[in-house]
């Protein structure tokens, strides 16, 4: 397992509209389980008044989008699909725990961009010399 400091911490909301809320972080970490899943924990120290909206995902088990900063608030965003596995409450302030993977938002833009080339009638050698233009 690698453990990391989470340094920022935002959920992106799919309901109607990409939204992004970011969740002030009183402190943080992040490990990488290194299983067999794949699976990474996090875990946000943040302030109790956030205790209903993270208690409605874990009671309703549903799947949170995260963008979860690394070590430096100078890195670029991870993005994460988890489930909360516990919300506790600590004096004045609350943590949560959530589980899930991260995905690689590289592979899905590249993944993307062969799709469309593909779509526009490129094949072969020719697809190859478009992807290198475009990538």
């Amino acid at each position: 397992m690698k453990t990391f400091k989470l340094k920022k911490l935002k959920i992106v909301d799919h309901n109607e509209e990409v939204d992004q809320k970011e969740i002030h972080l009183l402190d943080g970490l992040i490990i990488n389980r290194e299983d067999d899943n794949s699976q990474w924990l996090i875990e946000a120290y943040i302030e109790k008044s956030h205790y209903d909206y993270f208690n409605t995902f874990y009671e309703n088990k549903e799947e949170i989008m995260l963008q979860a900063t690394i070590t430096k608030e100078s890195n670029e965003p991870a993005t994460f699909i988890t489930v909360v596995l516990g919300v506790n409450e600590i004096g004045d302030h609350m943590n949560v725990l959530f589980i899930g993977k991260i995905i690689d938002r590289r592979k899905n833009i590249v993944e993307e961009l062969l799709t469309n080339l593909i779509n526009q009638g490129y094949q072969g050698k020719e697809l190859l010399e478009k992807f290198k233009e475009l990538a």
